[in-house]
């Protein structure tokens, strides 16, 4: 398992942060996702076998926000 730290801008609520965390939970290959609106970070444990970095960049970006590269 890896972890990665994403930082993500234009979250507004804890309404966001819940989506966001659901959309990350939901890539295939995720063990946990977790999301913080206080710190606009996403946190994801994932098995690299299966998922990549671009996954998540394509997923947050999809929802509506913004990944911080």
């Amino acid at each position: 398992m890896k972890k990665v730290e994403i930082k993500i801008e234009g979250m507004h609520c804890e309404g966001c942060s819940k989506r966001l965390t659901k959309v990350l939970s939901n890539v295939e290959g995720v063990k946990n996702a977790e999301v913080s609106l206080e710190n606009k970070l996403a946190d994801i444990e994932y098995d690299e076998t299966v998922a990549k970095l671009e996954d998540f960049y394509e997923a947050i970006e999809d929802a509506g926000f913004e990944v911080v590269r």
